[in-house]
């Protein structure tokens, strides 16, 4: 079993891109994972090219560990639908459902995730798997919750027989303290990083320029990645 190796379930967004960079200070080999399942900010699937390419060629104390890039397809999530997160879904807004979730919760979306990055983690013999799944200071989602993770990491090893170990860096902090984790794995250039190209806008807005990145500004990501930057910044 070769425990010197992560598999990082990376977006393109703020959260991911700072668990990557947690990922690549401890493990010898880091791949990375991506999901195209029809998101309406699907410019997050291009940042995720840039973003890997200045890692290498900025970060060298990074560059002979950060290894192979997979990008697997979805479709089954459009197909159900009924989020707002869609492509087909623009326009609509991000309001609260009747059932208290938020418009945005994709049905099941962490738990396909983690089941098809463990299925590739198996076939790489890669036994950690990353994820920026967070509790603290998040959309709402049930499937970001610390025991929805380990449900599905004990499901994951009964099925494949095997012994994943889930990392979940921002389970238990907020986003202002995940703005100064990145800080404090990658100085100012990585914060910069994240600033010019990660995508969490969930309209993937890449016109407005704010002080803590592009997007819309109004929605949730937005909101809550702008107040975590406020309180990073005054801190």
């Amino acid at each position: 079993m070769n425990d010197d190796a992560a598999l990082v379930l990376f977006s393109g967004g703020q959260d991911s891109t700072t668990c990557l960079a947690w990922a690549l200070a401890r493990f010898a080999r880091v791949e990375t994972v991506g999901f195209d399942y029809g998101q309406r900010h699907a410019t997050e699937l291009v940042a995720r090219r840039r973003i890997l390419l200045r890692l290498k060629s900025e970060f060298a104390k990074w560059q002979n560990a950060l290894g192979d890039d997979h990008l697997l397809p979805l479709e089954v999530l459009p197909a159900i639908g009924g989020s707002a997160l869609f492509a087909t879904s623009a326009g609509q807004t991000f309001d609260t459902l009747a059932n208290g979730l938020p418009a945005s919760f994709v049905p099941g979306r962490n738990m396909l995730f983690l089941a098809a990055a463990g299925a590739l983690a198996y076939r790489r013999e890669i036994w950690n798997l990353v994820g920026g799944m967070c509790e603290t200071d998040f959309s709402g989602y049930p499937d970001c919750r610390a025991e929805t993770i380990e449900a599905v990491g004990r499901a994951l090893d009964l099925g494949m027989n095997a012994h994943f170990t889930i990392h979940t860096p921002l389970m238990r902090i907020d986003k202002a303290a995940t703005w100064s984790l990145a800080e404090s794995l990658g100085g100012r250039p990585l914060v910069q990083l994240v600033i010019e190209e990660t995508v969490s806008c969930y309209d993937g807005n890449r016109d407005r320029q704010h002080p803590w990145g592009y997007g819309c500004g109004n929605c949730p990501a937005c909101r809550l990645r702008a107040a975590g930057y406020a309180r990073y910044v005054s801190a």
